[in-house]
C-alpha cells in the first residue's frame, strides 16, 4: 500500500510556516505517496495551493483520528496535553536536549508505541542536519532586534507592540529601513552597531545579511565567531559595547562560557539595549546568556532581563520560531531541503536518515525516569 503522509495544522500562536510546500507535495504524489493536507487558514500556503498540487484537503485536527500507519507530519510540537500518541510523528517537538517537561512529554509518543523523527535530529552520516531554518532565523531575528532598537530610540520606557506580520523578505526590509531612518536621525545620526556570535553559521549568516540589506556597512557589524569565542572565555566587553547583540551560536550538550552575565553589564560604557538569542534556549543549563529564563512572543516580542540593570534599557528577543516572519522564503527553502528525505519514507525503515532519527528517539526514551 502506498505510505501515506498527513500534514497537520500546526497550532502554535503566529506560526505559518509548513515544512511541506505545494510543489513538495507534489513531488511526493508523483513518487506515489498518498499526500493529506489539513485545511489551514493560517499557513502561508493557501488550501487550494495543495490542491491543485494534487493533495487530499481533510480537516484541521484530523491527524488524531487518522489510521495508525500514516505519518502524521508537522512543524512545531503537539499541543501540550496527555492524550496517548500512537502514529509516526515528524515534527520539532524540542525535548531532546532535555528541556523543561522534556519526560511527561516523549512518554506521551513512548507508552503508546508511537515514534517521534523530530526534525532537529535528521541528520546525515556526518551529523549534519538535512535541513534547517537557521539563515531565515537570523536573519528575521535581526530584523526584529531592529525594530526593537529603533522603538527604544523613539519611544523610551514604552513597551514595544507586536511585530507586524510580512509576506516576503522585501516588505520586512521595506519596513526595517522605515522605522530606522527617524531612529538614525534621534541617535544624532549614529546607526546601530551590532555584533553577530556565530557570524559564520547559517544562522550567523542570515544575520549579518540583514544587516547589510538594512544599510550597515561591515564596519558596523561585528562578526565573531569560534576563532573569537575559542580565544577567550565570555563575558566580552564587546557584547555590552554594542548596540545589538545577536546570538546565533548552536547551543551543544557542554556547558559554554557565558557570553553576557550582569556584571559585565555593569559597565558605565554599556551601550547595549537590545539581545536577540536567536538560538533561543532559555530552560537549558548551558544556555550562554543566563540574564533571562523564558521567550517573547510576535505579539510581546521583548521581555527584560529577570533582574533589573542600569541605564539604557535592555530588553530581549527570545521568540522560538522567527523564521514564521517570513513564511513564504523560509517555508520554500526547508521544504526543498527535506524533499529527499521525505522521498525515502517509504523505506524509513533502512534508509539512514530516518534510522539515525529513530536510534535517537529510543535513546532518549531510555533515559526517561
Amino acid at each position: 500500500m502506498p505510505t501515506v503522509i498527513h500534514l497537520r495544522a500546526d497550532t502554535k500562536p503566529f506560526e505559518r510556516r509548513s515544512p511541506l510546500s505545494p510543489k513538495t507535495a507534489k513531488a511526493l504524489l508523483d513518487a506515489g505517496y498518498i499526500v493529506r493536507v489539513e485545511r489551514s487558514a493560517e499557513r502561508i500556503y493557501n488550501d487550494e495551493e495543495f490542491a491543485e498540487a494534487g493533495a487530499e484537503l481533510v480537516p484541521a485536527g484530523s491527524w488524531v483520528k487518522a489510521p495508525k500507519e500514516d505519518i502524521i507530519f508537522g512543524l512545531k510540537e503537539l499541543p501540550e496535553d496527555d492524550i496517548d500518541l500512537p502514529h509516526s510523528y515528524i515534527h520539532f517537538q524540542h525535548i531532546f536536549k532535555k528541556q523543561t517537561g522534556w519526560a511527561p512529554s516523549l512518554s506521551r509518543f513512548a507508552r503508546a508505541g508511537g515514534t517521534l523523527y523530530d526534525l532537529e535530529f535528521l541528520v546525515n552520516s556526518d551529523n549534519r542536519r538535512i535541513a534547517a531554518f537557521g539563515y531565515w532565523a537570523g536573519y528575521a531575528g535581526t530584523a526584529v532586534a531592529f525594530i526593537s532598537w529603533a522603538h527604544q530610540i523613539l519611544n523610551p520606557g514604552v513597551t514595544q507592540p507586536q511585530v507586524p506580520l510580512f509576506e516576503n523578505a522585501p516588505a520586512l526590509i521595506s519596513h526595517v529601513k522605515s522605522v530606522l531612518e527617524p531612529a538614525i536621525r534621534a541617535n544624532n545620526g549614529q546607526a546601530p552597531r551590532v555584533i553577530v556570535i556565530g557570524a559564520l553559521g547559517r544562522c550567523g549568516s542570515g544575520a549579518v545579511q540583514f544587516c547589510r540589506e538594512a544599510g550597515l556597512d561591515d564596519e558596523s557589524i561585528l562578526k565573531w565567531d569560534l576563532q573569537e569565542t575559542s580565544a577567550k572565555p565570555g563575558p566580552y566587553k564587546e557584547v555590552a559595547e554594542s548596540d545589538i547583540f545577536v546570538n546565533c551560536v548552536y547551543l551543544g550538550p557542554n556547558p559554554t562560557p557565558p557570553f553576557v552575565t550582569f556584571d559585565s553589564l555593569a559597565t558605565p560604557d554599556r551601550k547595549l539595549r537590545v539581545i536577540c538569542d536567536v538560538s533561543c534556549d532559555p530552560n537549558s543549563p548551558n544556555n550562554p546568556i543566563p540574564i533571562y529564563s523564558t521567550w517573547s512572543t510576535f505579539d510581546k516580542p521583548t521581555i527584560p532581563t529577570s533582574k533589573p540593570v542600569n541605564d539604557p534599557e535592555l530588553r530581549i528577543i527570545a521568540i522560538d520560531h522567527l523564521p514564521t516572519l517570513i513564511p513564504r522564503e523560509s517555508s520554500d527553502e526547508y521544504s526543498e531541503l527535506l524533499l529527499p528525505a521525505l522521498l525515502t519514507l517509504d523505506r524509513r525503515d533502512t534508509e539512514g536518515v530516518w534510522t539515525r532519527a529513530e536510534a535517537t528517539y529510543k535513546d532518549r526514551v531510555s533515559q526517561l525516569p
